[in-house]
């Protein structure tokens, strides 16, 4: 295609003022993408980026970017990730691109090269050098906070939010997340805390993915073509449901197969290499065990040399006794037939013995917990779910969409597959329709699990003092959100009350003060309705109480007005509608300042404890 001399100009003015972009986009095989092109032109203007893209679309080539950004300029970029795994294989991934010598490591288990102008590290390890204003932090200019959707788990999401706050003003951020149905928001709260931030948003996966169910021996596409529950699983499903109930035993061709079946089902299917999502760490060993006994065997014998050769040459420096204590006979045993299990119970040594082969395409089906999910290079053909419940540390409850979704985002391997499986394995606890639904939703909202705690809040103060960190939380992103929730609150607060003022006239009265009167109307209709649920003495008082409304009624100059019944009608729409106001006034003042509120309490407390001063 000919460019017009305007479209020439334009590009040569593109490359002449994106120099560095287009110098890094050179390293690769492939062409970049437009969100990645847009993300690296805008760190290269020296904005924060968020980006929010599926899994495997190619997030981390921005964090590359920004760590060639930061060693052509001589400053620092640290890559934080959620887990010690991620921390690791990121750690090896950065020191095959940018050279051992330039790339640390910093988790609770491995401390190396830490003074490197690349830093890969678990969030948790940033955050507690930002309390204690560690050295390692000068010349710091980028910040790589991978999966940090994760600010929204529950027990740990508050570190991401503390390490966003209380960065330097000058550090640029690179925020890689899972697909968020509310980016612009998280995107808008950056940009208060961190300045210009440039918020990409993709749903565009590089390979397409197929959802099925596996139904008995069947491996049914869960949609028609119309994106409709498929008929057949429906029917199939009420088959099964007809014969558990009504007579004393079951359709086998809907009978649950067993987990060595399930994989010799999709190997004949070709749809290995596999993860098995199981959210258990026994069960996941479990499922190894099984497949063991039933014979099972993937790998071909020059599969099985290869498999054998790497293990030997990452253990050995291992001792016997120690390989006999870790159970190495059956680990080995088991990823010589291309069988394992991952999770974080794991040897790291295991676990990265396990990964590399995996990615080798030697290791064929991977039992797994959603530890697996997290970023971590491991994608295969198919993922298929066990269940579609999880232990959340109190109890079962059901998988999220969002977490469908990074779960089933390991499906599908960039430039090997032509199309991603996700597979739900069907039981009498799975409904069709719920499993549809939870695989199609799009919505998939960040919300800040943020709340100060005494840990923190001791930290906080000691670096900074009280008045400061109370006002640092207060820039919390779950503030932010308490503080748009008051914005549509106070919005129909205003609403109500012009309404509240334009209903007035609708009960003037020309005898007098009609609010008022119907004022203690209310008084006695709020004091009869508490009337059974009293006791005798107070029933008496308000009884008492009632009567002398009443008489006050009858003398007030608007109980002889002829209009008196309508003018109340339209009182009670006005006193109905007041009380709407308050409640409203009463939820604004409960999320205003929410965060320093609780801040305020907690410090009070450590103050009455002496773990405080009150200065």
């Amino acid at each position: 295609m000919t460019l017009s001399p305007a479209e020439r100009f334009a590009k040569s003015q593109s490359k002449t003022r994106f120099k560095a972009t287009n110098d890094f986009a050179d390293r690769y095989p492939f062409d970049l993408d437009e969100f990645q092109i847009s993300g690296c032109h805008a760190l290269e203007a020296g904005e924060s980026v968020l980006i929010a893209a599926p899994t495997g679309s190619g997030k981390t080539v921005l964090g590359e970017f920004a760590i060639s950004q930061a060693l052509s300029t001589d400053r620092k970029a640290f890559y934080t990730t959620p887990i010690k795994a991620l921390s690791n294989q990121k750690y090896q991934d950065l020191t095959t691109m940018f050279g051992a010598e330039n790339v640390g490591l910093l988790t609770g288990d491995n401390s190396i090269n830490s003074e490197a102008p690349i830093v890969v590290m678990t969030t948790e390890v940033l955050r507690n050098m930002l309390y204690a204003n560690s050295s390692t932090l000068q010349n710091l200019g980028f910040v790589i906070m991978d999966e940090v959707h994760y600010l929204a788990d529950r027990f740990r999401g508050a570190v991401w939010e503390e390490t966003l706050i209380h960065l330097p003003e000058s550090v640029q951020v690179v925020a890689l997340s899972a697909t968020v149905s509310n980016a612009e928001e998280f995107g808008e709260w950056l940009k208060v805390i961190r300045g210009n931030t440039k918020v990409i948003v993709t749903e565009k996966r590089p390979v397409p993915l197929y959802q099925h169910v596996l139904m008995g021996n069947k491996l049914l596409e869960l949609f028609t073509e119309n994106h409709k529950v498929n008929p057949e699983v429906l029917r199939e499903e009420r088959a099964s449901f007809r014969s558990h109930k009504g007579d004393h035993f079951r359709d086998e061709r809907i009978q649950r197969l067993t987990r060595p079946q399930v994989v010799e089902k999709l190997e004949r299917e070709g749809l290995l290499p596999a993860i098995v999502f199981i959210f258990s760490r026994g069960a996941c060993d479990q499922a190894v065990k099984q497949c063991l006994q039933s014979g099972l065997r993937l790998t071909t014998r020059d599969e099985r040399e290869e498999i054998v050769s790497v293990i030997e040459e990452r253990i050995h420096n291992l001792s016997e006794s120690d390989l006999q204590v870790l159970g190495f006979s059956d680990w080995a045993d088991s990823l010589s037939r291309g069988i394992a299990a991952h999770h974080a119970g794991l040897l790291p040594i295991f676990k990265e013995v396990i990964e590399e082969l995996f990615q080798r395409n030697l290791i064929k089906v991977v039992f797994a917990t959603e530890t697996l999910a997290l970023g971590i290079n491991m994608p295969a053909k198919t993922v298929l779910l066990e269940r579609l419940t999880k232990w959340n540390g109190e109890g079962h409850v059901p998988v999220t969409p969002g977490e469908y979704t990074q779960l089933t985002g390991r499906a599908g391997r960039r430039g090997i597959d032509i199309e991603g499986n996700a597979v739900i394995l069907w039981s009498q606890d799975i409904d069709a329709s719920s499993a549809a639904g939870l695989a199609s939703t799009r919505t998939y909202p960040l919300r800040s699990s943020f709340k100060p705690t005494y840990n923190m809040t001791v930290n906080l103060i000691h670096q900074m003092g009280r008045e400061r960190a109370r006002r640092s939380l207060g820039s919390s992103f779950a503030q932010f959100q308490a503080d748009k929730a008051v914005v549509g609150i106070s919005s129909q607060i205003q609403k109500n009350t012009f309404a509240l003022e334009s209903m007035k006239p609708e009960f003037e009265c020309h005898l007098g003060d009609f609010l008022q009167y119907a004022q203690k109307r209310e008084e006695i209709k709020e004091l009869e309705k508490g009337l059974k649920s009293k006791n005798r003495r107070a029933r008496i008082v308000d009884e008492e109480a009632i009567a002398r409304y009443r008489t006050e009624l009858r003398s007030h100059p608007c109980h002889s007005c002829s209009d008196r019944e309508k003018h109340a009608r339209s009182a009670e729409r006005y006193f109905r509608l007041k009380r709407e106001n308050q409640a409203l006034e009463s939820r604004v003042a409960a999320k205003t300042n929410v965060i320093p509120r609780q801040f305020d309490a907690i410090a009070s407390i450590l103050e009455k404890r002496g773990y405080i001063s009150g200065d």
